[in-house]
């Protein structure tokens, strides 16, 4: 079939590439500016934390409850129709957030973008895959993924400079003419697809209760219900038993096979020739997506109190707090690459590792941040050290969760990967600034400087875990996924792991 779809290198191929880069560009670029227009978010909707941390939730509670439904969706309904609605909705939501006159509007239209989001984003990839001859997919992938990191390091220009010119409704105004572009490229240029293959059906009753579950969670964390937090924690059991009970799941429990049952290890085990020992694929999955969850974590933490500790302690301006985090992401633009070719080459567990202690000790650093604080002394070492153990890790557990699979199945684990880390960032939001002393007004320099220090602990110590379970469990085989098929660049300004196609390939 693949000599039937155009070449990268033909005229519909470079529009297909545009397109698919431009939408998701439309979804980092919006995640990126939103945490350096926090603190002028706060300060003109007269919001305290708990609102900043919604205008954050809001989004990525829709976006990790569906974003695995909405790559179901567009093998069914078609990939090119639902990413043309993600995009639509994106905008019309971005509109709501730009006119919004209080923060429960904020975050109303936060909620909706989210759900526009989870269309969008396993639509990118996917349509490459699905639209692109197979003999240039990866170099395909590869362009989207450069062009991504070069977005997310203009997003903290861009946004930063927008938001001094034009306030903070800028930062989602400007995503209504990019997002336009989207949708007539991709009507014009990009065919329609549909995946054979899928399930007659759609796990609605998981994805339903899994939102149910994580909003509990979320409201329960931000407002101090611990009753909340119990049925939150509840619903999640009730979704992994519809998981398992299911024949169309959301989340399939054979990716997890082999974890708990010595029996069932037998069933799925790496497809990769290991000098040690084989390991099972189920246990590798599980153990890289532990570390997901331990280290995705502490960055939703970092990046949400990093900007706002710049500006209302340090006194940065949205452009300056924008620019000091640029190095994460130049670094990891340079030495992502190398990192996974090691990784594939000598095994993940090392640089799993070392990256987190690297990141943690980064934060560490960070910690200098205060009121007299100096770029070249206070935030530049800490953040070259962050950005370094980023660019140790993100690859190779990538790696790790792609290679654990069938390639049949790289999709799907990919998808669980990224619901993952998304689930991480929300729980973190929603829970560091309540355990670090942070849940009251922004008005306090004081107050916040030495609540973000608290904070800065937690995530050292989530960081430190993360690196305990990647050498206690993680016994990965040499070879991992090709980096030609791996994200490593950052997704709404934190790194992101991969984002593979969110569906079978054809």
């Amino acid at each position: 079939m693949s000599s039937e779809l155009p070449r990268l290198g033909s005229a519909t191929g470079r529009w297909i590439l545009l397109a698919t880069i431009l939408g998701s560009s439309v979804a980092s670029l919006d995640a990126t500016v939103v945490n350096i227009a926090l603190p002028r978010i706060g300060e003109s909707l007269d919001t305290d934390v708990a609102g900043l941390q919604w205008t954050l939730n809001g989004y990525t509670l829709t976006l990790a409850s569906f974003i695995l439904l909405g790559g179901s969706l567009g093998d069914h309904l078609g990939r090119r129709k639902v990413f043309v609605w993600g995009v639509i909705g994106f905008a019309l939501a971005s509109i709501l957030c730009g006119a919004a006159v209080n923060i429960e509007m904020l975050v109303f239209a936060r909620i909706v973008q989210g759900v526009a989001g989870a269309m969008l984003t396993p639509g990118s990839l996917a349509l490459i895959s699905s639209s692109i001859d197979q003999r240039d997919q990866g170099a395909a992938i590869g362009l989207w993924s450069g062009f991504g990191g070069v977005a997310g390091a203009l997003g903290p220009f861009l946004g930063g400079w927008l938001i001094e010119l034009a306030g903070w409704q800028s930062i989602f105004f400007i995503n209504v003419p990019l997002a336009v572009v989207v949708v007539l490229v991709t009507l014009r240029h990009v065919p329609e697809s549909h995946d054979p293959n899928a399930s007659a059906r759609l796990d609605i009753p998981g994805a339903i209760v899994v939102a149910l579950a994580l909003g509990a969670l979320t409201f329960g964390l931000i407002d101090a219900m611990p009753l909340l937090v119990v049925v939150g924690l509840l619903l999640l059991t009730v979704f992994v038993v519809i998981e398992m009970r299911s024949d169309h799941p959301l989340v399939p429990p054979s990716l997890f096979a082999g974890t708990f049952s010595r029996g069932a290890g037998h069933s799925m085990v790496t497809r990769a020739a290991s000098s040690g020992p084989v390991a099972s694929g189920g246990r590798i999955f599980t153990a890289a997506n532990l570390v997901t969850l331990a280290v995705y974590a502490a960055l939703g933490g970092v990046f949400f109190l990093l900007v706002m500790q710049l500006q209302l302690v340090a006194k940065y301006t949205p452009l300056m707090s924008g620019v000091a985090t640029v190095p994460v992401t130049l670094i990891m633009l340079v030495l992502s690459a190398p990192a996974g070719r090691w990784a594939q080459a000598h095994g993940a567990r090392i640089p799993m590792t070392l990256g987190p202690l690297l990141a943690a000790l980064g934060l560490v650093l960070l910690l200098r941040i205060g009121p007299d604080t100096t770029y070249l002394t206070d935030v530049l070492p800490g953040v070259l050290v962050f950005g370094l153990g980023l660019s140790v890790l993100v690859a190779p557990l990538t790696g790790a969760v792609l290679g654990a699979v069938p390639s049949s199945e790289a999709g799907i684990a990919s998808g669980v990967n990224n619901a993952v880390a998304r689930t991480a960032q929300l729980l973190a939001v929603a829970a560091l600034p309540g355990l670090a002393g942070l849940s009251g007004s922004l008005g306090d320099p004081v107050e916040f400087d030495r609540g973000f220090g608290v904070a800065m602990w937690i995530c050292v110590g989530l960081l430190v875990a993360g690196a305990l379970i990647a050498a206690v469990l993680l016994r990965t085989p040499r070879r991992a996924a090709t980096l030609d098929n791996v994200d490593c660049m950052p997704q709404c300004g934190v790194a992101g792991p991969a984002l593979a196609p969110l569906h079978k390939t054809e």
